[in-house]
């Protein structure tokens, strides 16, 4: 029986992004209407944790807006990990804080993050038209550097921002080269205030490209992760059969996800099992 694992997200700092990444709502450059603040408390996260858990999530990401870690974002994100650990500790704690440097790796271990995630986007040769305040490069580094300090490494990337067919093979080529442990395949969320054309990736295409990049990587985790709704709808559990085995659950950094009770019952009727360990 296939196995399928939920993640779910807590968006614990939002907004006023000093990078100019055309397809964020958080960057400050895009002006879009969003709740942002500094940080969440430690106890609200945690609460977050806590629903998550008992909404069968086996991963918990604690997510920060901006370009990457500074003493005191890692202090905090240490701090909350430490905590949610003492309360879950068979929770799953996945760290994304843009790009990070192998000591700050190392420090996250240390508070027993167990994964960092960090992003492609898409293929190195199109990064440059959809953000120009850091290089692809970077990110490839930084997710070099998760692995060089023995955490798992989880990056992705999103389909639909204006690139062509040759930049996803050479995006999914990345990946494999990266041979990460779980990939999250995002799905562009149109949105008037941002600098793509406003419209939702084509479902069958969607499918297409989860069941080639499943081609590419057979043996990771395969996660639909942001636009998951608004892309495929009602068709969504349909993601399983291209190649899929995990998703996220609940709402994203700013926007709705469906109600965790609802996909787990689509999940369950389907006959799938949900994992109850990360693997």
């Amino acid at each position: 029986m296939k196995e399928i694992f939920l993640c779910a997200i807590s968006n614990i700092s939002s907004g006023n992004c000093s990078e100019d990444c055309s397809f964020c709502t958080q960057s400050a450059y895009n002006n879009v209407d969003i709740k942002k603040y500094k940080q969440k408390s430690s106890e609200k996260i945690l609460e977050e944790a806590i629903y998550a858990k008992n909404n069968k999530a086996i991963g918990f990401c604690l997510v920060t807006a901006g370009k990457g870690l500074d003493d005191k974002k890692l202090e905090f994100v240490c701090k909350t990990a430490k905590k949610i650990n003492n309360e879950i500790p068979e929770l799953n704690l996945i760290a994304c804080n843009g790009t990070a440097s192998k000591e700050q790796l190392k420090e996250l271990k240390k508070a027993r993050i167990s994964s960092y995630n960090h992003n492609l986007e898409t293929s190195e040769q199109y990064y440059k038209n959809i953000c120009s305040t850091h290089s692809w490069k970077e990110r490839f580094q930084t997710c070099l550097n998760v692995k060089d300090v023995g955490l798992k490494l989880c990056t992705g990337g999103i389909f639909g921002l204006g690139e062509d067919e040759q930049d996803r093979i050479s995006f999914v080529k990345s990946l494999s080269e990266l041979q990460p442990h779980s990939s999250p395949l995002n799905f562009f969320h149109p949105n008037d205030k941002l600098p793509i054309e406003n419209k939702t990736f084509d479902i069958d295409e969607a499918l297409k490209w989860i069941a080639y990049t499943r081609k590419c990587l057979p043996n990771i985790r395969l996660m639909v992760a942001g636009g998951r709704e608004i892309t495929f709808g009602k068709r969504w559990p349909e993601i399983f059969q291209a190649g899929a085995n995990s998703i996220v659950i609940g709402n994203y950094l700013t926007t709705f996800g469906n109600k965790p009770n609802d996909d787990i019952d689509t999940i369950m009727n389907l006959g799938y099992k949900i994992a109850k360990f990360c693997k």
